[in-house]
This record gives structure tokens, C-alpha cells and sequence, in this order.
């Protein structure tokens, strides 16, 4: 053991090691040093982690903003097919057909705005903006870094991000439109150009979008995987990190995994397009006329899709996860319930969901031997995450419980994936997901568990951390009309979906009052419609408030105003480059010592009495 003399020693030279790694931009300066004072680098061109984290998050806002006002759009045309859309031409222009003083919406551009929303959503903000803004900010401070392993990777991560982004905004703004076959970009009208007009350009520009988001992902992966294993802080074991890391690490070795396979699907796809393979193409006739492309199976991408697909689940579900576990153990004042039992599922998750994904294909024609083996694999993964939810209800069991709007969010993402997660259980049974494929149903169950839920969590994320990026704290007021109107909304608008899709309503169809058995549902249509317009705009509330606050919100006093035991509430609130501006701190306990020895909190960096060390002996 070292003396306390040697251990100030070892800090001094860590503290020389850094002014040496990271120059003198890693303390605080006053005299307009040049990583502090220059715009570009410290604004666009940041390799600061805690820069990296807000970029992700707006740029993921932005593109949440668009994909809504996509599905709005699409939703109109379900909600009124028979009403005056002559009204949206300013702004859609040639999609908006007129004749006779009526306007309507192009089918073939409400088939690419239902595709531009679903990949929009699932890729670059629930996948990007959730995962990219919270790994970047809470990894390299929780587990007391300077900053990732390789900040010129992390600035690379971001910026191929945005490229993608940039391609994917371009292809909304193509003559034959963007690409309208589906965000699961299935053959043949992905591989097939003269399939459709979304077929053409838009789907290429959508596949070279695509390749950019997932270097981006491997380049973040990568880091955050790098930076858990070898950048932990002395004293900072695998056992005593926050559930937020322990799923942020696991999320970046899904995506490092399963991702290098969608770009595979995606080549090969290109390559059907493009030079005359037939890897998905079989038998195909376009206009009476025969292709030449033989021998393939669509079923084929379908595999190589979802094994991508359903990982893809839980890279989004699995970050939201970690933030809840940490914002309920903070405002229930308890610990979190078993901290153990709630790695360990998030470990069996991530195995799991690389054994199921063939439960997306119960109608493909797969083998029903093969199918009983899904459905089982299906099942089982529903117990650890039953784990987590039992844990998250015992946590918030008997607690002194704060209702801040992170703490509404947090429960609120608890209910959502406990009524989300319920319907899956039906899909995931082979016999009961042949009559309810492609239905409502499924649209239902996944945006509830997956689409909103995630956003719950994001939501309860950014209300939590805000202080920490900006040293100002967000309206409270605000943000619980903001909870309330999205918790409501979001049942309202998915919760009827569920009738009609056990009614036999199909998804992804324009126009439902051809149809007698469907014409039924209109005005649940429009009771839907109207519900996702009221929902949309309190997250215009939001975006208000997180603007605003960023420049006139509540100034923060205290660095751990929500008497956090972890890391992150130890460094200064105007944030420098390196975090801590001397020695980082050591961690001597695990991160959720709450009402203990009569405390109401006690940091990881309190060493642990003579008592405890028995006790953790034992």
C-alpha cells in the first residue's frame, strides 16, 4: 500500500502527465488560450467530449423535428383522405397534386415520407442523438477521464454523422423524390431502380447515407468501448460503475457488431442496382419484360437486415435504459434495487437479442421448426428485461421520491415499456403474430416500446444533465407540461392502433376508405391524427425550453444540485477541457450510496469506513 505522501506524489505526476498530453488547453483559462478563444475549434471542430455530446444532441433535435413533421404529413392523408390538401403545395410543391381546386397527397411521396420518417427516427435520433449524447458526455465523466481514448476519432464519429445527415437532407429535395420503399429497404424495390420513382436516385443517396452513419457508429463504438475498459479512474472497478455505463458499453458493442452487417445488405443491394447481380433478385418482371437477374432470394437481405434489425432494438432501448436506472435511484433518494441482477440483464439482453431476429420473419416462408426456435428465444428475452422493470418498481418502492421532470420522464419510460413490452409477447408467438403481421398492431406495440419509450428516456436524460452541459437548468414548470402532454398523447395516438390492427387493419397503406372492413376506423383515423398534431406540439414546449434555458435558464450555484453520488457532479460548473482541473478523483464505493449510515447521500470519492470494508469483505 502506498503512503499517503507517495499516493500525492502519483497524483502530482498524473498532473504533469496531462499538461503534457493534452497542453495547457486542459485547465481553465482566463487569458484567451488558443483551444478556449478559437471558434472553430472549440465550437465546430471540438475534440472536447463535452462539445461532441451537445452537437450529437442538437443536430439529433433537428432531425427529431423533421421526422415528426414527416409523420404529421403522413398522417393528415390517414386522419382526412378526402379533405382539401391544396394548402401544404407552398411547402411540398409538386407532391401536392390540384385538380379542380382539390389537392391531394402523391401516393408515391406518402410511401417515402412513411420511409424517410421510420429511418430518420430509428437511425439518426433515437440511435445517434440518444446514444451519441449521452455515451460522449457521461462516459469520460462517471468513470473519471480527461476525455474518450481517441478525441480526433470522437469529432470524426460526429462528423460522419452529419454527413450522412447532409446526404440523407439532399435526397428530400431530388426530382423523383427520396427513397419511398420502406426504412427496412427491402428487395426488389430497393434493388430494382425502375421499380417506383422513390427507387431511383433517392434509394442510392439513402444506401451512401446509411454506409456514413455506420463508420460513424464504428468510430464511436470503438472509443466508448476503448475508453471503459482502459480509462477508468483508480479505484473505479467494472462492479462499482453507474448502470449508465454499463449500458452505454454494452449499446457500443452491439453497434460494433451488428452494424458492419447492414452495410454488407446495403453493398450487395447496390451492386443488384448497379452491375447486373442477382444477390436478392429472382423472377422479377417490370412492365411485362423479364429481368435477366436470376437466383437470388430476397429472403436472403431479410436476414442480413434484421440480424442488424433487432440488435438495433436494443441499441436504442438499452441507453435509455441506463439513464432511467440513474435518475430513479437519484429522486427515489434509495439505492438502485439489484444493482447486480440489473447488469447482468443488460448483459443477457445484449446476447439475446442476437439469437431472435428471425421473429421479424414468421411470414417469410422460414421453416416452423425453425420459427419454434425463435418464438422460445423470443421469450426468454422478456425475463431480464421483467428483471429490470421489477427492479425499477422496487427502487421507486417506499422512496422519498422528487418529482422533477427528469423523474417524470424516468416513470413515465417505465410505464411505456411495460405496456410496449406486453403487446411484443403476442408478436413474438409464431401462431399469433401470422394474423396480426403487418398490421397496426405491430405499429402500435413497437412505437409504445421502442419509439416513445426511448424518447422518455432521452427526455428524462436531457432534463437530468442539462446543468452539467450548459451550468443552467432547464424551466420545471415547462417541462411538466411537457411530460404531461407527451405521456398522454403518446397513449392516445398508439393505443387505438391496437384495435385496429386486431381488427386486420394493415400498415403502410394510403388510403383505408376503399376498403369496407377498414372504413370503419376513420374516425378513429382522425381521433389519431388529431391526438399526434396536439403531441407534436408540446415537444415544440420542449425544444422552447431547452433553448431558452440554454441562455436565460436558472443559473446553477451548486455542482451537484441533485446530490448525485457519481463522478460527473465532482468537476467544475463551467466545464474545461480535461474535467477536473487537478488530480481526478479516486473512487473508493460503488455509485448508489443513498440513505446510508443515516446520510442522505454519500459520493463514490468518500473512502469507505473500517465498518464497510468488513462488510464488503463478508
Amino acid at each position: 500500500m502506498a503512503t499517503s505522501h507517495e499516493h500525492d506524489e502519483l497524483l502530482v505526476q498524473e498532473d504533469q502527465f496531462y499538461h503534457e498530453y493534452w497542453g495547457d488547453g486542459f485547465h481553465e483559462h482566463h487569458h484567451g488560450d488558443k483551444y478556449q478563444s478559437n471558434f472553430i475549434t472549440h465550437y465546430l471542430f471540438s475534440q472536447d467530449h463535452k462539445m461532441i455530446a451537445k452537437q450529437f444532441l442538437i443536430t439529433g433535435m433537428f432531425w427529431g423535428i423533421i421526422g415528426g413533421l414527416m409523420s404529421l404529413v403522413f398522417r393528415l392523408q390517414l386522419g382526412f383522405p378526402e379533405e382539401n390538401m391544396a394548402w401544404l403545395k407552398p411547402i411540398l410543391g409538386k407532391w401536392i397534386t390540384v385538380n379542380d381546386g382539390i389537392g391531394s397527397l402523391d401516393p408515391d411521396f406518402y410511401y417515402a415520407l412513411v420511409t424517410m420518417h421510420g429511418t430518420i427516427l430509428v437511425f439518426f435520433v433515437l440511435t445517434a442523438g440518444l446514444s451519441g449524447t449521452f455515451s460522449n458526455l457521461l462516459i469520460p465523466l462517471q468513470l473519471g477521464a480527461r476525455d474518450m481514448a481517441s478525441p480526433l476519432l470522437n469529432m470524426l464519429s460526429y462528423w460522419f454523422f452529419f454527413l450522412a445527415g447532409a446526404i440523407m437532407f439532399a435526397s428530400l429535395f431530388l426530382n423523383t423524390g427520396p427513397f419511398a420503399g420502406g426504412w427496412t429497404a427491402y428487395p426488389p424495390l430497393s434493388a430494382v431502380p425502375e421499380a417506383m420513382s422513390g427507387s431511383k436516385a433517392g434509394m442510392t443517396l439513402w444506401a451512401v447515407s446509411l454506409v456514413f452513419f455506420v463508420v460513424s457508429v464504428l468510430l464511436g463504438g470503438i472509443n466508448y468501448i476503448t475508453t471503459v475498459l482502459n480509462l477508468r479512474t483508480k479505484g473505479m472497478s467494472l462492479w462499482r460503475m453507474p448502470l449508465t455505463i454499463w449500458a452505454f458499453f454494452v449499446t457500443a458493442i452491439l453497434g460494433l457488431l451488428s452494424f458492419p452487417v447492414l452495410v454488407s445488405a446495403i453493398l450487395l443491394v447496390v451492386f443488384d442496382r448497379s452491375l447486373g447481380t442477382s444477390f436478392f433478385l429472382n423472377e422479377i418482371y417490370i412492365g411485362g419484360q423479364a429481368m435477366e437477374q436470376v437466383g437470388g432470394s430476397p429472403i436472403l437481405y431479410q436476414h442480413l437486415f434484421w440480424f442488424l434489425g433487432h440488435p438495433e432494438v436494443y441499441i436504442i432501448i438499452l441507453p435509455a435504459m441506463g439513464l432511467v436506472s440513474e435518475v430513479l435511484s437519484v429522486n427515489s433518494r434509495k439505492p438502485i434495487f439489484g444493482y447486480q441482477a440489473m447488469v447482468l440483464s443488460i448483459l443477457a439482453i445484449a446476447f439475446l437479442s442476437f439469437i431472435v431476429w428471425a421473429h421479424h420473419m414468421f411470414m417469410a416462408g422460414v421453416n416452423p421448426f425453425i420459427s419454434n426456435i425463435f418464438v422460445i428465444f423470443t421469450l426468454i428475452i422478456a425475463v431480464p428485461s421483467a428483471v429490470k422493470v421489477f427492479n425499477w418498481i422496487a427502487t421507486l418502492y417506499g422512496g422519498n421520491i422528487r418529482f422533477t421532470s427528469a423523474m417524470l420522464f424516468a416513470i413515465g419510460f417505465v410505464s411505456m415499456f411495460i405496456s410496449g413490452g406486453l403487446t411484443g409477447i403476442f408478436l413474438g408467438n409464431s401462431a399469433i403474430d401470422i394474423p396480426m403481421h403487418d398490421t397496426y398492431f405491430v405499429v402500435a406495440h413497437f412505437h409504445i416500446v421502442m419509439g416513445v419509450a426511448a424518447f422518455f428516456g432521452m427526455f428524462a436524460g436531457i432534463y437530468h444533465w442539462f446543468p452539467k452541459m450548459y451550468g443552467r437548468f432547464m424551466n420545471d414548470t415547462l417541462g411538466k407540461v411537457h411530460f404531461w402532454g407527451t405521456f398522454v398523447g403518446a397513449y392516445m395516438v398508439f393505443w387505438p392502433m391496437h384495435y385496429m390492427g386486431m381488427a386486420g387493419v394493415p400498415r403502410r397503406y394510403y388510403d383505408f376508405t376503399t376498403f369496407d372492413f377498414s372504413s370503419y376506423f376513420v374516425d378513429t383515423n382522425k381521433f389519431i391524427t388529431i391526438a399526434a398534431i396536439i403531441t407534436f406540439g408540446f415537444q415544440l414546449i420542449f425544444v422552447v425550453n431547452f433553448f431558452y434555458s440554454i441562455f436565460f435558464g436558472k443559473k446553477m450555484t451548486d455542482k451537484n444540485p441533485w446530490k448525485s453520488t457519481t463522478l460527473d457532479w465532482t468537476t467544475p460548473i463551467k466545464g474545461i477541457h480535461g474535467n477536473w482541473p487537478h488530480a481526478i478523483p479516486e473512487v473508493h464505493r460503488w455509485a448508489y450510496d443513498y440513505g446510508k449510515d443515516g446520510k442522505d447521500f454519500i459520493p463514490q470519492t468518500e473512502p469507505m469506513t473500517e465498518e464497510e470494508k468488513a462488510e464488503a469483505h463478508h
